[in-house]
């Protein structure tokens, strides 16, 4: 349980609202730079009020699962943490934590960058062996999309089904949509993280106007409520005292800063969070990839053509303009969007260095690391979609049953 001072330090960490600086604007509805690298997450950290992940930390994962950690880990892709060391703490000392991560549905299809948090997610659960309940934010669609609640839930199945395609264990998962679930203890959750934040916080923390509806003012406690464990009484027994770890891209951080303002004084464990860096746009990483953009992304549905396609007309490239120019000087990494894809999804190290070290020095050609990429995106979208066709409409119902989770107290 936290103290007053740590309250107090708490309530003084940067919100949404004072982390843009002349080149990048962060917050849960908008990214964007004007650097061609990118975010610069160094920054960001020291805004968030975060921590980095560093060499030390990534030692310690390994020395208390037994296991290497996972190639987002290791190459600063999910970069940074708030109290990762209690939940490591916790797991040394045999005592129980959950996972908590989620999806808002906006689109028919999920594209490459949500993938990310739930493949990262899947290692945590098989490494801790830990329950884990996914929530889908119908209702934060509805108020903020041009979509109807019918429209924002069935898009929510459409995209259950591709987050159980990751290979989540069913006896251990709890996939929920607001929209079913908001009741209960849950609701009595909402309506204690209600009274603990005001309308001006709510402005200040989320970027907020008076033109905006109650419903996007009331909505940040719906996402705080899954991080106590007392809102699934069915999985915990009505324990207050189990927190949870939260996998998610650091835009949705604003978030959980109140939530871990408000848990101390609710009386419940405040969550630990580990952030992710953004998948770029295919068109540089000014901005992430989007789903209201479909030449930004690449999609979960596309074919083997249409990912050729995407990859090697739209994604940014770090070379030079000709190839005698190229062959002199080397190409950027740092800015080369297919490079910057590979270090999300190429799994082996030493073809990565291969490829970082080749492109530098203008030995391979910009056409050349795009068909690297083509052809691991094409393998991972084409894995997914055969996982997905076996995903029946029971799978998704015994998933987003409320039930007990196979595991013990």
């Amino acid at each position: 349980m936290a103290s007053v001072d740590e309250k107090a330090t708490e309530t003084q960490e940067p919100t949404s609202q004072n982390v843009d600086s002349d080149d990048d604007t962060v917050d849960p509805w908008k990214v964007e730079s004007k650097s061609a690298k990118g975010v610069d997450y160094e920054k960001l950290i020291k805004r968030f009020g975060s921590s980095r992940i560093d060499q030390s930390l990534l030692e310690r994962i390994e020395k208390v699962t037994g296991k290497p950690v996972h190639h987002l880990l290791k190459r600063g892709i999910f970069f940074s943490h708030r109290e990762l060391e209690m939940i490591l703490q916790r797991y040394e000392e045999k005592k129980p934590f959950f996972l908590y991560t989620g999806r808002g549905p906006s689109s028919e299809a999920m594209h490459l960058g949500h993938l990310i948090p739930f493949i990262f997610t899947k290692w945590l659960q098989d490494t801790f062996d830990v329950p884990l309940v996914i929530q889908m934010t119908d209702d934060e669609k509805f108020l903020w999309k041009d979509l109807t609640l019918e429209e924002t839930y069935r898009l929510t199945i459409e995209n259950a089904k591709d987050i159980i395609a990751v290979g989540f264990d069913p006896k251990k998962t709890f996939i929920f949509a607001d929209t079913d679930f908001v009741a209960g203890e849950f609701y009595r959750n909402v309506c204690r993280i209600w009274k603990c934040v005001t309308v001006n916080q709510a402005k200040h923390i989320f970027g907020m106007e008076d033109c905006d509806s109650t419903g996007k003012i009331a909505f940040p406690a719906i996402q705080a409520a899954p991080s106590f464990s007392s809102s699934f009484p069915l999985i915990f027994g009505g324990k207050t005292d189990v927190p949870c770890l939260i996998p998610c891209a650091i835009d949705q951080d604003p978030y959980f800063r109140m939530t871990r303002d408000v848990a101390p004084r609710l009386g419940f464990c405040k969550p630990a969070l580990v952030h992710s860096t953004f998948i770029p746009a295919l068109q540089g990483a000014q901005t992430k990839m989007s789903g209201s953009q479909p030449e930004s992304s690449v999609y979960l549905t596309d074919g083997p053509d249409e990912i050729k396609t995407k990859i090697m007309k739209y994604a940014f490239s770090g070379g030079k303009d000709t190839i005698e120019e190229h062959r002199r000087l080397g190409g950027n990494c740092d800015i080369d969007i297919s490079y910057q894809y590979l270090t999300f999804f190429l799994e082996d190290d030493a073809k990565l260095e291969e490829l970082r070290r080749t492109y530098t020095s203008g030995e391979l050609l910009t056409g050349e690391m795009k068909n690297e990429l083509v052809k691991v995106v094409t393998k991972i979208v084409g894995e997914h979609k055969e996982q997905r066709s076996h995903v029946t409409n029971e799978m998704v119902k015994e998933f987003m049953t409320p039930r007990k989770l196979n595991y013990e107290y």
